[in-house]
């Protein structure tokens, strides 16, 4: 069967690329939260999307090459993982492409779940390796999961902090301010968060800020929604984050526990949330509230600086 690759042309794309995802929930990393990354000024330039198609036209495979994240993002029908080393190909020549403009990055990572094998080997002949036990710098991450059925326990906020949804576009600024100062990077932009309030995925009552008494945004956590292959609403933590001034007073607890609360009200059977490994604060802040590991999540390097 003659496989095509054809250019990214817009949201219509994103749509079918999120179908594609959450049709094989056991085989993607990103699915629920793909709204919050497709959102990404990485999408801006066409020439990062891939996306491979048949002769009918059906999406049988995609890729982004996520400039913030330095990660490559992807999907790919479980019959058409023959396409994955296509894919590292164009992955390659994206890489290379962006290092000769200037605006390209010394390296790249994949994610994979443990347990797929096949991927994993494609990755490492395509010169990938794994960043699980390679010292200091060793990176793996973790899914986890928390159930409906799991009880909350009551946390309190400090005297006059308050919880609330974000008061929309208008505050989109105040937002990016906050998410760069948690992160310490400048790759959120007005654009980017602006964009993800359009999405029609978005749910305001579940974009939610800390805020306080003065009136600054002292943390934020978002949720997402979205319905899998049996039928299920399924919910999604991300970001969350607490500016460095505001840590260890329960913010961080009390926003996360009011953003489970309303995704549960609107139905969500379970949800998810991503971390990495050597985060300890915030792996155990979520098993805190009740998550649980289900999936080991391994991450992939290659290297383009000397190209």
């Amino acid at each position: 069967m003659p496989i095509n690759q054809r250019a990214f042309s817009g949201q219509a794309d994103v749509q079918a690329m999120s179908a594609l995802a959450a049709a094989f929930p056991a085989d993607n990393l990103h699915i629920v939260d793909l709204p919050y990354r497709c959102s990404s000024w990485a999408l801006d330039d066409p020439n990062n999307v891939g996306l491979w198609i048949d002769a009918e036209g059906q999406l049988l495979a995609w890729a982004v090459m996520q400039t913030p994240f330095w990660t490559v993002d992807y999907a790919c029908h479980p019959d058409a993982l023959y396409l994955l080393p296509r894919i590292l190909t164009w992955v390659d020549h994206r890489a290379h492409q962006m290092l000769q403009t200037g605006m390209g990055l010394p390296c790249w990572f994949a994610m994979v779940f443990a347990d797929q094998t096949d991927r994993i080997r494609t990755l490492e002949e395509a010169g990938f390796s794994c960043q699980a036990d390679v010292g200091e710098d060793s990176w793996s991450k973790v899914l986890l999961r928390r159930s409906a059925q799991v009880p909350f326990a009551e946390y309190n906020l400090p005297a006059n902090f308050t919880i609330r949804s974000l008061a929309g576009e208008g505050e989109v600024g105040a937002y990016v301010a906050l998410h760069r100062a948690v992160f310490e990077s400048r790759n959120m932009t007005v654009e980017w968060r602006a964009r993800t309030l359009r999405r029609p995925e978005y749910v305001p009552d579940v974009d939610l800020v800390a805020v306080v008494p003065d009136g600054r945004l002292a943390g934020f956590c978002i949720g997402w929604l979205n319905s899998n292959v049996a039928g299920e609403i399924v919910g999604q933590i991300e970001p969350l984050g607490v500016h460095a001034d505001f840590r260890h007073l329960g913010i961080g607890r009390s926003i996360l526990t009011e953003c489970l609360r309303r995704l549960y009200r609107r139905g969500a059977h379970h949800i998810l949330v991503e971390t990495d490994n050597y985060r300890g604060a915030a792996l155990d802040l979520y098993k805190s509230v009740g998550f649980r590991v289900i999936r080991d999540v391994l991450v992939f390097r290659k290297d383009y600086a000397g190209a």
